[in-house]
């Protein structure tokens, strides 16, 4: 017996996505590269541009050999519900958006869904953080490009280090153009705005930033798993013992140890265009690129061999080893 675990294509994939012409041309070259067909519905404020794009798309493609219709054009709110409803046809959504958006996808459909949700980011400055270091990181994480889904929204910063650290990046910040606001704790420290719970839990994508003193490392991670979305979240520190906690037990996609929030990308992870960055816990988490797009089937190959032969008295033993292919 000859045992195979091979990739294949999902199937039929519908993408409901931002006002963004690029993202259709990314989505549907990897849909179509992983052999996948692919639903499209961009925002009404690039329909026009969508329409042309998916025109000519499926033109070169049909001009390359590939079958016609593999790739559709969703203009309107209905196309999008009536999407939804067909189960047995589509294999997977994939909704690009906030997560009140993508919890109402989940809520109206029996299709799997793949979230590609809020980023609320969170940078955190352990106690024992090189304070140069964590003032770049943080200012990079937040101001590198405020408008993005892994720009960080939330800054905590341990205790131990809060009045050497926090006069050093508001100094920082403010000379980029961020509104601070901050905890009762950091007010006291440093002039802000006062946050109030609801900031904990907002993806600004603007120059704002909420800071949040906390007494020590545990804190922080209990924190980010309450108020963030599960997509990317990095800590500054010396301490490997801390950074390897902080790592294993923040429950996001991407944890990053003293580096910015920013280098969560498809591109950047050279995994090339992406569909999305995945909060999700399936098959694909983080950014998903072409990889993300396939699944996989186990082939059997024998020759006659049937399962009563393994069993009862005298049976046959199982032995693996893997097929050289080579």
């Amino acid at each position: 017996l000859e045992l195979y675990k091979v990739s294949c294509p999902i199937g039929v994939i519908g993408v409901v996505f931002e006002s963004r012409p690029d993202a259709l041309v990314q989505i549907s070259t990897l849909c179509l590269k992983s052999g996948n067909s692919v639903l499209l519905k961009g925002g009404s404020e690039a329909a026009n541009t969508n329409r042309v794009l998916a025109e000519i798309i499926a033109e070169a493609g049909e001009n390359a050999g590939i079958p016609s219709g593999w790739i559709q054009l969703l203009e309107t709110r209905q196309d999008v519900a009536e999407m939804l409803a067909l189960e047995e046809h589509i294999d997977l959504i994939i909704p690009r958006g906030s997560n009140e958006f993508v919890r109402y996808i989940m809520s109206n459909t029996n299709i799997p869904v793949l979230g590609h949700a809020d980023g609320i980011c969170h940078v955190y400055v352990d106690g024992d953080a090189d304070l140069e270091m964590a003032v770049n990181v943080t200012v990079d994480s937040k101001c590198q490009y405020v408008a993005v889904c892994n720009a960080a929204e939330t800054l905590l910063v341990d205790a131990a280090i809060a009045e050497k650290f926090l006069p050093r990046v508001k100094t920082a910040l403010e000379q980029k153009g961020v509104e601070l606001r901050g905890c009762e704790r950091t007010a006291s420290i440093i002039d802000v705005k006062a946050a109030t719970e609801e900031d904990w839990s907002t993806e600004y994508l603007d120059y704002i930033l909420s800071i949040k003193i906390v007494d020590g490392l545990d804190a922080a991670i209990d924190h980010i798993n309450r108020y963030g979305s599960g997509h990317t979240d990095s800590i500054v520190t010396a301490d490997k013992s801390n950074a390897g906690r902080f790592m294993a037990l923040v429950d996001s996609g991407n944890v990053f140890w003293n580096c910015s929030t920013r280098f969560s990308d498809g591109f950047r992870y050279n995994l090339g265009a992406e569909v999305g960055i995945s909060t999700n816990k399936i098959h694909a988490r983080g950014p998903v690129g072409l990889e993300g797009l396939l699944i996989y089937k186990w082939q059997l190959s024998g020759a006659g061999q049937i399962v009563a032969d393994y069993s009862g008295p005298n049976a046959k033993k199982f032995t693996h080893k893997r097929i050289d292919n080579s």
